[in-house]
């Protein structure tokens, strides 16, 4: 349930960022080459909350690993049941390939995923902000930020000249920006442990480090609320040595 007066401030926030698809839409067209899969921003809408994060495996820009990222969420690409083995597809999360980055690895603890790119328009300094946050919280929060269709040589540079340590995917093609809806640059998801949405901050307003470092501190205790409140929720143990 929400806390008195959020309610209100969360709409009026979803309309002015739906009023700000439009000023941004053409420029992620160019960006993604694609078409989402579902309408509309991911974290733009207060109900996205609870929403669980897509599964990706993408290339460590750093590294030597190239190609295009692996989006499968495993299941069956046919209604057949059951389903035959060739339609049978594989989860990005079993990816084993050296210099690649899977999210679900990063699922156990509260995580941070910032998606950036300098085509249309460039939150490279926002990126700044965040990896300063991520050497504060790096011990109770997982950090990733990816990287959306720049040349990664680029992305390589840039790197080097900022002197960022958050590991940093490289989404070639912008298949990870089309599963996750992103619509404005910077975007920032926030996830509560087991890869959950907890919400997302838009703009550069909302990714400031100031406004960016409340945002994780509200992840972080909201994530140990979750975790009070599920240990509650389980039945009592019963003791093995009871009755003997």
């Amino acid at each position: 349930m929400a806390e008195p007066g959020t309610r209100g401030s969360a709409a009026r926030r979803y309309s002015i960022l739906v009023g700000a698809v439009f000023i941004v839409i053409i420029a992620i067209a160019v960006i993604n080459g694609t078409r989402t899969q579902d309408s509309g921003i991911l974290g733009a809408d207060p109900t996205d909350e609870g929403t669980p994060l897509p599964e990706f495996a993408v290339p460590e820009a750093r590294g030597s690993l190239t190609g295009d990222a692996n989006i499968g969420q495993g299941g069956c690409a046919t209604d057949e049941a059951p389903c035959p083995p060739d339609a049978q597809e594989r989860s990005a999360c079993e990816v084993d390939l050296p210099g690649s980055i899977r999210v679900c690895d990063l699922f156990d603890k509260p995580l941070a995923i910032s998606f950036w790119f300098t085509r249309g328009a460039d939150c490279t300094p926002a990126q700044d902000g965040f990896d300063r946050v991520a050497a504060r919280f790096g011990d109770e929060v997982n950090f990733l930020i990816v990287n959306v269709r720049d040349e990664r040589e680029q992305v390589r540079e840039l790197i080097r000249e900022r002197g960022w340590t958050v590991p940093i995917g490289h989404d070639a093609d912008g298949a990870v920006s089309n599963i996750y809806r992103i619509g404005i640059c910077p975007t920032v998801h926030l996830a509560y442990p087991g890869g959950t949405l907890m919400r997302s901050l838009f703009g550069e307003d909302e990714v400031a480090e100031p406004a960016l470092e409340r945002a994780i501190e509200d992840l972080v205790d909201a994530s140990a609320r979750r975790d009070r409140s599920e240990a509650a929720s389980l039945p009592p143990r019963e003791d093995a040595g009871a009755g003997a």
